[in-house]
């Protein structure tokens, strides 16, 4: 039986049914008896076709009848289930609503938001749901939650009958809601679907996906056509509401970290904010607001950050405590207040210690290059050097040292090599240089092995720099590269007064591999390479073919340049910030990344404390450390090597609640009783800020093949129709169109129509 959109109208109009029998009987009472001789043949006549002429004005009635019940029926709006099997009852809608509440729904323009719209949405389709006639349930997901659920984590409304208490129900549930600072998109959202109770025989199933299909997101997005079609093929219909109109002005702090340098009390370093324009005009005289460990500084003015652009500026900070320091840079309000705010936590050591193996017992090489790492004196770099012979490598932990450099080494041996090897594969920086007691073939068998070793080309063999009196180029030319970038541009440059007498030559016509990471960096003016790199693991190698002494040998002096050349200390101290780099590189920690604390029980109190960020109003945690560093004791692999035996004092404790952006704090306990504790700076994935917008015609270029309905979420109201059936007006105006004409027909045919005067007369 089918169902009514305005069911009230359908019981007030239906007894203008009965119109056109009250208008004939009305009719009927307005007749008077009159006799005339002249009508006894004409009653013949009638009594002879009285059965016709009753059942033409009987159909004649029927039909205005009918027109009026189609008229009716038409403003009352009926619904026929879109389902055979619902035709005969027990058919059920399943309402699946996946509500995206990442951060970008905060977009907000006049008096409302996008996720505001969103909500507007979820109750407007609960409300045309309950005035359904059929058994109708809700599911609600979150974007941002979507991830929990194969994790058993319950949606926010799972299966709830929408019944007389539901609209209660839902406003409990959709009152508190607000934007997340996560940037969950859909994929994870139409994955949830799949995770639901399977779809019955007698259930209809439609999933509304409601979001700001942002670009980013949707943009060759193979993966979520693939989902949608997946969802469509079980029989589901799937419709799409858009909840923004356009796309607005949004600025964003990109990113805010520590450029290279070093990193110790007392030392200046420079920091970088980089300011993202996500929108679609310019913008000018942006001010950057900055915090220091909770106390303004002067703030970073940006002149202009075009649309769809990045503008980066450095800013100086000197912490005079070791430990770790907290910096914030806030923009201020704009259509997403998300993104506007970024915080840093930077480690302080009191100082950086440099390990420095030197070949030579005497030490000239470390002299020299731990003189220009480290001066002393009012002059404070923030290195402290350590000087060892090459046995120190491995005897000795190597992860307290940022880099390490080889000077004028002989040989190492096997351990030492892997020593090395496994230091820099973990993000360690090793620096190399050559001298008098290098030899080719050392350091080609065992430092480069066929392009597998530290070593970043093939070695053969010392030569001089054969002086060309007719030619006044510079001994060095160096590259666009970080280590030479503060000698680019210079007219004067100190590097024009570098005299290089030797250096190792490579292999005859050497060359880098096009796809590795080895590039020549410095050259001399033979074009034979002076430095050269490469990426080795995680970490990086860089080697000088020249001696760091300018001090005479057997073989004569190998160059000047660190005989009060200015230039040898610049580059030195670049160098160090170059080689450092990947290990102080700062690890993006992004909202809704759980925090992974490791904790050695044999130290510590298993539990650990968290503190939420301040702007939650430090909130705690406590947590207990269970889980093991290597959970796997003893297992056999298919090799028949054993997995070493978890460390039964090695523990994590894991914070999954990092849903907000600010600093977390971990706070541990000794054993003693004294408390360590770690900060660690949680921000929002700046992409997400990206505004850029698909329309509708652009969605449906992507996800051609896709069967689904496409809606504004300012012009929707959602009624039965586009529930779950078929709504009969627009049949029900094509029958009362037939009707009518039907009727005027047959009106015509029982009517009496005299012929004209000019046909009787013939």
């Amino acid at each position: 039986m089918p169902s009514f959109v305005f069911e009230s109208l359908l019981w007030w109009g239906l007894p203008l049914v009965g119109l056109p029998v009250l208008i004939h009987l009305i009719n009927l009472m307005r007749h008077r008896r009159v006799e005339w001789a002249a009508m006894e043949f004409l009653l013949q006549s009638q009594k002879r076709h009285r059965k016709s002429v009753l059942f033409k004005q009987l159909l004649l009635l029927l039909l205005r009848m009918a027109a009026i019940a189609a008229v009716v029926m038409m403003l009352a709006q009926p619904l026929l289930r879109n389902k055979w099997g619902a035709i005969f009852g027990g058919a059920r809608t399943h309402h699946v609503v996946l509500v995206d509440d990442s951060f970008s729904m905060s977009d907000h323009w006049a008096d409302t938001s996008a996720f505001e719209q969103a909500k507007g949405v979820v109750t407007r389709l609960a409300a045309s749901a309950e005035r359904q006639d059929t058994p109708q349930v809700f599911t609600l997901i979150r974007f941002s939650r979507a991830g929990q659920i194969a994790r058993g984590t319950q949606p926010d409304l799972l299966e709830a009958p929408i019944d007389a208490q539901f609209p209660e129900t839902l406003e409990k549930v959709l009152g508190p809601l607000g934007p997340s600072q996560t940037a969950a998109g859909p994929v994870e959202a139409l994955e949830a679907v799949d995770g639901l109770p399977a779809k019955g025989a007698d259930e209809d199933r439609i999933v509304y996906l409601v979001s700001d299909f942002r670009a980013g997101d949707w943009r060759e997005a193979a993966s979520l056509r693939k989902s949608l079609e997946r969802i469509a093929a079980a029989g589901s219909q799937v419709h799409l509401v858009n909840c923004v109109d356009t796309m607005h002005q949004n600025l964003a702090i990109a990113a805010l970290k520590p450029a290279p340098g070093t990193r110790a009390a007392g030392v200046p370093l420079l920091v970088e904010v980089t300011v993202q324009n996500f929108g679609p005009e310019d913008a000018r005289n942006v001010s950057v607001a900055l915090q220091e460990d909770g106390h303004a500084r002067t703030p970073v003015v940006v002149e202009e950050v075009p649309a769809g652009k990045s503008v980066t500026r450095r800013f100086p900070v000197m912490f005079a405590t070791a430990g770790q320091h907290e910096l914030a840079a806030q923009l201020e309000s704009d259509a997403v207040t998300t993104d506007n705010r970024r915080t840093l936590v930077v480690d302080v050591p009191p100082a950086v210690e440099v390990l420095v193996i030197d070949g030579d017992a005497r030490g000239s090489d470390a002299f020299f290059l731990t003189s220009a790492l480290s001066p002393g004196g009012k002059i404070a770099s923030g290195l402290s050097p350590v000087i060892e012979s090459p046995r120190y490598l491995r005897d000795h932990p190597l992860d307290r040292f940022a880099t390490i450099y080889l000077l004028n080494i002989d040989r190492l041996d096997s351990a030492e090599i892997a020593a090395l090897e496994d230091f820099v594969r973990q993000g360690g920086g090793l620096g190399i240089f050559l001298g008098e007691r290098s030899r080719a073939a050392f350091m080609n068998d065992s430092l480069y092995r066929g392009g597998e070793g530290l070593l970043p080309l093939p070695l053969a063999g010392p030569e001089e720099l054969i002086v060309d009196r007719l030619e006044k180029a510079p001994d060095i030319e160096v590259g666009d590269h970080p280590i030479f970038a503060v000698f680019a541009g210079e007219r004067n440059s100190f590097l024009g007064a570098v005299t290089i007498n030797r250096y190792f030559a490579a292999e005859k016509n050497w060359l880098p591999e096009p796809d590795s990471s080895t590039r020549i960096i410095a050259q001399l003016r033979n074009k034979a390479p002076l430095a050269v790199e490469k990426q080795f693991g995680e970490g990086r190698v860089v080697a000088f073919l020249t001696k760091a002494s300018p001090l005479e040998t057997e073989l004569g002096s190998w160059n000047n340049w660190a005989r009060g050349n200015p230039s040898f200390v610049v580059a030195m101290l670049e160098l160090q910030s170059y080689l450092s780099a990947p290990k102080n590189a700062d690890p993006s920690r992004l909202v809704g990344t759980p925090l992974s604390i490791p904790v050695d029980t044999a130290l510590f109190t298993p539990q650990v404390r968290f503190m939420m960020p301040r702007e939650l109003g430090g909130a705690t945690l406590t947590v207990d450390a269970t889980t093991p560093v290597n959970p796997k004791k003893n297992e056999q692999l298919e090799d028949g090597e054993k997995v070493a035996p978890a460390d039964t004092t090695e523990r994590i404790a894991v914070l999954n609640e990092t849903d907000s952006s600010g600093i977390y704090e971990a706070r541990l306990v000794k054993l003693d009783g004294s408390e360590v504790t770690e900060r660690f700076a949680l921000n929002v994935a700046p992409e997400e800020g990206d505004l850029r917008k698909l329309d509708a015609q652009a969605l449906a270029g992507e996800l051609q093949g896709v069967r689904y309905e496409y809606y504004e979420a300012q012009d929707i109201n959602y009624n039965p129709q586009q529930l779950a059936g078929f709504n009969l007006g627009e049949s029900l105006l094509y029958l009362l169109i037939a009707v009518l004409l039907a009727e005027q027909v047959l009106a015509y045919v029982c009517s009496y129509h005299p012929q004209p005067l000019e046909a009787r007369a013939k």
